[in-house]
C-alpha cells in the first residue's frame, strides 16, 4: 500500500473464481454492500474495501484526491496479488472506478458505475461541507446526506436498513470524511472518460438528487459503447432498488 494508507478489506466467495472488486460511496464503509452479497458471492470472488479515511482504514492527512484514491486501489490489487478485477463503484467508488478506467485500464475487465458523477458541484459547496464536518463532527452532515441517499417512501418502508446506513454515516472519521469531499470537489473527468476503453454500465438513480440521473447519462454518453440503465431509487440504488441493481450489475458482469 501507498505509504501510510492502510486499507481494510475482506474477501467472500470461491477462491478461484474471476474478482469483483467493490468500491464504496463518501460517508459508508464496505459493508454498504451487504444486500448484494448473497448473490455476488455465488459467482466472483468479492473484494471490499473501506476507502481511506472510512471505516476501518488508515486516515492519512487530507486532502486527498480521487488519484489517491485510484492509487489505493492499483496498491491493494498489488498487495494481494491480483492483475484485473471486474470494478463496481458507487458514487465516490465510480469516481475512482473512472480514474481507474483512463490511468490503469489494463487492470480491468469490466467497469461498473452507479449513481456517480464526472464532476459534481460547486466547489464552495463543498468547502461549506467541509467546514460544517471539521467544526461540528458527522451530526452536522447526516440527517442532510440521509435526506439524498434515500427517497421518503424508502426510509418510512424500511426504516431498520436507513439506521444501519445512518449509523454507518456517523461513525465514518470526520478528517477522513472531509478529505474525501476535497477530493470530490477538485474532480473533473468529463474529457478524460472519453478515452476509457473497457465495457461499461452506468448505473443511475431516476430519483437521485445526489448525483442526479442527467449526470449518469453524460457518463454513458462519453464512454465508448457504454450501457445505461435507469432505477427507481435516490443515491444508494443498491439499497433501494437492491434486486433490480444486482440483477442489472450480474447480468452486465457476467
Amino acid at each position: 500500500m501507498p505509504e501510510g494508507v492502510r486499507l481494510f478489506h475482506r474477501f467472500d466467495g470461491p477462491a478461484n473464481a474471476p474478482v469483483l472488486l467493490l468500491s464504496n460511496s463518501l460517508g459508508t464503509a464496505l459493508e454498504m454492500w451487504d444486500p448484494q452479497m448473497p448473490a455476488f458471492a455465488e459467482r466472483f470472488r468479492v473484494l471490499r474495501y473501506d476507502m481511506r479515511g472510512h471505516g476501518r482504514s488508515a486516515v492519512p492527512p487530507g486532502p486527498y484526491s480521487i488519484a489517491d484514491l485510484g492509487r489505493d486501489v492499483l496498491a491493494l490489487l498489488d498487495a494481494n496479488g491480483i492483475d484485473r478485477v471486474r470494478f463496481c463503484g458507487l458514487s465516490m467508488g465510480g469516481m475512482t472506478g473512472m480514474w481507474l478506467g483512463c490511468n490503469a485500464p489494463e487492470r480491468l475487465e469490466k467497469l461498473v458505475l452507479c449513481n456517480t458523477s464526472a464532476q459534481l458541484g460547486l466547489p464552495e459547496h463543498w468547502n461549506i461541507r467541509i467546514s460544517l464536518v471539521q467544526n461540528e463532527g458527522m451530526k452536522g452532515v447526516a440527517e442532510g446526506v440521509i435526506d439524498r441517499w434515500f427517497t421518503p417512501g424508502f426510509r418510512e418502508r424500511d426504516p431498520q436498513e436507513v439506521d444501519r446506513v445512518r449509523r454507518m454515516l456517523l461513525e465514518t472519521p470526520p478528517a477522513g470524511y472531509a478529505a474525501c469531499c476535497a477530493a470530490i470537489r477538485d474532480q473533473d473527468q468529463r474529457q478524460a472518460i472519453c478515452a476509457v476503453p473497457v465495457p461499461t454500465l452506468v448505473v443511475a438513480g431516476a430519483r437521485d438528487p445526489a448525483t442526479p440521473p442527467e449526470h449518469s447519462r453524460l457518463i454513458a454518453s462519453k464512454i465508448p459503447g457504454a450501457r445505461l440503465v435507469e432505477l427507481d431509487a435516490a443515491h444508494l440504488s443498491n439499497i433501494e432498488a437492491r434486486d433490480r441493481f444486482t440483477a442489472s450489475v450480474l447480468e452486465f458482469l457476467s
